[in-house]
């Protein structure tokens, strides 16, 4: 309408114009009259709406440290845990000569940074020692600790192989004073214990990893212990994948992975490995009603039905890496390039969980594991010897490990590969003097079981262990968000040749070849209003940062690392985090939220604070 009374007004206007311009001449313009007087001011306008506030950042800084076992370190700090009421950090000591749980008093700390956080350390432990033996079963050391309340539940293995494990539960933790309650049978070979989010239940991974000769198999699983009344059951559930026993094929096709040595014999009889023997269960996410659990070798991952006890089991796929950088020469400098052909198996270890528009999303650290499993051929002396490994029939002999029973790994100029893959301009073919300008890809650790999809005994592709990231998936197993080679490419340009160091030594470059970084502790927190995951690479020893609270927009925010990575110099800081668990500031000594890590193999317990900013 207001088109329309806009025309009509042009062309009265037009005429009258017209009109006067054909009766009168243009006179000369008339003096300017007086100035009106000042109108009276109008009233204030209301305010504006505040505008949003800019994106929120954080800053990481070390405010707490300790080393555990000094003279012994390797592996003396494993898996963390926090207990709010009394401010205790809880670590598993790998490397104390009993199986030790280390109490880490944290009520002192404060807001202030190490001044030296290379070497500085101002947290002290009290040792809590477990049990060796319960119910005539006898126990080894723990492998995983978790905590809710009063509660803390330990995961101890047996000793023996073939012998299911155990959960020590321990209360009177809110006194400083944990007591032990009771051990609970579970599967074999527990390697993760976590609490439901209501306390309702414990949920265990059993991973049931195979005896070094591989004459031992047992089935992975996961247990289920019900907190009755607020205590935990005399008996778990176990939960199986038996199953799946006739659906390799389709779990093949999923993506999942199934090395193993099928066929084998045993004591006159033929072995086949089942699905159910094959799969071993890694870690485990949970919300009160579905637990997710990582199948890292097979490269799969589980979902329970905590209603009903009922598994799935789906396959992750795997990571075309050909729009990506990568290095995977060992040639002590950084080396990058693009690759068709070349693939990564997630294989997962750490999984979390969190929550955007009331759907839960999963967080992986993709660091890959291979099979590999020795025995022992030792002979009079204690030594390992040769002979003895060529007479149990062993595929290879090492003087440190033994008598190698089983391995799926090669490097890639170990294959064969097909006419027009192009792989051997990146591979090579086995050659005598290796070229890494000719074969950059040559010595890259991949899998014997994967690539060769018409069994013709020529590859096609190269299947490499890990990711080198971690994933953002959907509660369907879809991969929402992929760090794609972030963890390279900044290690990279802030370290320069010093990357992907290892993480006992500092020889730079020396594991590209290997699973890169290999990213294996991860967690997930909220800080403000936003939430971050935070992933540790086990080899390097740096921490990553990603704004996740939009899981759709993931972004990268920092890196920090606390590691004297100087050439041939001594291991200085700490390195390979383990264990990593987020401390929220509500319950925080600092009253900022906090970030633990257990580092293997510097055996340091370090605290990072976490501030908005």
């Amino acid at each position: 309408m207001q088109i329309i009374k806009s025309s009509k007004y042009s062309a009265l206007a037009l005429a009258m114009s017209l009109s006067l311009t054909g009766c009168f001449l243009e006179g000369d313009d008339g003096v300017n009259g007086i100035d009106g007087t000042q109108g009276s001011a109008g009233t204030l306008g209301t305010n504006g709406i505040d505008g949003q506030d800019a994106n929120a950042n954080i800053s990481l800084k070390l405010v707490g440290r300790i080393k555990l076992n000094p003279n012994d370190p390797e592996g003396a700090a494993e898996i963390v845990q926090f207990h709010s009421a009394s401010k205790t950090i809880y670590a598993i000591n790998g490397a104390a000569v009993e199986p030790t749980i280390e109490m880490i008093d944290a009520s002192s700390l404060t807001t202030e940074a190490l001044s030296n956080p290379l070497s500085n350390e101002n947290l002290t432990s009290i040792a809590l020692v477990l049990p060796t033996e319960q119910g005539g079963i006898i126990l080894g050391g723990p492998t995983s600790i978790s905590i809710s309340g009063d509660w803390m539940a330990v995961a101890v293995p047996a000793k023996d192989l073939a012998t299911n494990g155990m959960v020590l539960f321990y209360s009177g933790l809110d006194m400083s004073s944990p007591t032990f309650v009771k051990a609970v049978e579970v599967g074999n070979l527990p390697d993760m214990v976590t609490f439901t989010p209501d306390a309702s239940k414990v949920l265990i991974a059993n991973e049931g990893q195979p005896s070094g000769d591989y004459n031992i198999d047992p089935e992975g699983s996961v247990s289920v212990i019900t907190m009755v009344d607020g205590t935990p059951s005399d008996t778990s559930i176990n939960i199986d994948f038996s199953d799946y026993n006739d659906k390799q094929a389709d779990l093949e096709a999923q993506g999942m992975h199934f090395p193993n040595p099928s066929g084998r014999i045993i004591n006159g009889t033929l072995i086949s490995t089942t699905v159910a023997q094959d799969l071993e269960p890694e870690y485990i996410t949970t919300t009160n009603d579905i637990a997710y659990v990582t199948l890292q070798e097979n490269n799969g991952l589980a979902i329970i039905d905590l209603a009903n006890n009922s598994a799935q089991v789906i396959g992750l796929g795997f990571k075309d890496w050909s729009d990506y950088q990568f290095d995977g020469m060992e040639d002590g400098t950084v080396s990058f390039g693009k690759y068709d052909n070349l693939y990564g198996m997630y294989m997962p270890d750490t999984i979390a969980s969190f929550q955007w528009k009331d759907a839960y999303f999963l967080l992986t650290a993709n660091e890959g594991d291979a099979r590999e499993y020795f025995f022992d051929t030792l002979n009079a002396d204690g030594e390992q010897d040769e002979d003895l490994c060529d007479a149990a029939g062993g595929q290879d002999f090492d003087e440190k490990d033994g008598c190698l029973s089983f391995s799926e790994e090669t490097q890639g100029r170990r294959l064969n590969f097909e006419t027009g893959s192009n792989l051997d301009t990146i591979a090579g073919d086995d050659p005598k003097d290796f070229d890494f300008t000719a074969y950059p890809l040559g010595r890259l650790t991949v899998t014997k079981a994967l690539g060769d999809s018409d069994n013709d005994g020529e590859y096609e592709a190269l299947y490499a262990y890990g990711a080198r990231s971690f994933t953002i998936w959907d509660s369907n197993g879809l991969v929402v968000f992929d760090s794609g080679d972030d963890f390279e490419r900044i290690s990279a340009s802030i370290h320069g040749n010093a990357f992907n160091n290892n993480n006992d030594e500092n020889e730079g470059d020396s594991r590209s070849a290997n699973k890169g970084p290999e990213p294996e502790a991860l967690t997930v927190g909220q800080v403000g209003d936003k939430t971050y995951a935070f992933i540790g690479m086990e080899r390097l020893g740096g921490i990553f940062v990603y704004d996740v609270t939009n899981p759709y927009d993931a972004k990268f925010v920092d890196y920090v690392i606390n590691r004297d990575l100087t050439e041939g110099g001594d291991l200085i800081g700490d390195s390979a985090p383990e264990g990593m668990v987020f401390v929220d500031a509500n319950t925080s000594p600092t009253g900022r939220a906090l970030l633990i890590i257990g580092n293997e193999a510097s055996g340091t317990v370090s605290v990072w604070q976490i501030t908005e900013g």
